[in-house]
């Protein structure tokens, strides 16, 4: 499954980071996040749940930038 959110983050290096952090929490499959849009694309391994995911991914954004935000 797929989704698209959008995110408050304050510079392109930031937005990066930000990425590689989603990419590599569990149950996210792949993640590109556009600085240019603020939006974050996510798709998700089957059968997690995606607001669990989520959350862990909103902490491991905050890791590399603690004032970003992502609308969920």
């Amino acid at each position: 499954m797929k989704k698209t959110y959008k995110v408050e983050v304050d510079c392109a290096n930031c937005a990066a980071k930000m990425e590689e952090a989603t990419k590599n929490t569990k149950g996210v499959k792949d993640a590109t996040l556009s600085f240019m849009t603020l939006k974050l694309k996510v798709e998700f391994e089957d059968g997690v749940d995606e607001k669990e995911v989520m959350k862990e991914v909103l902490k491991n954004c905050k890791v590399v930038e603690d004032d970003c935000e992502i609308y969920l």
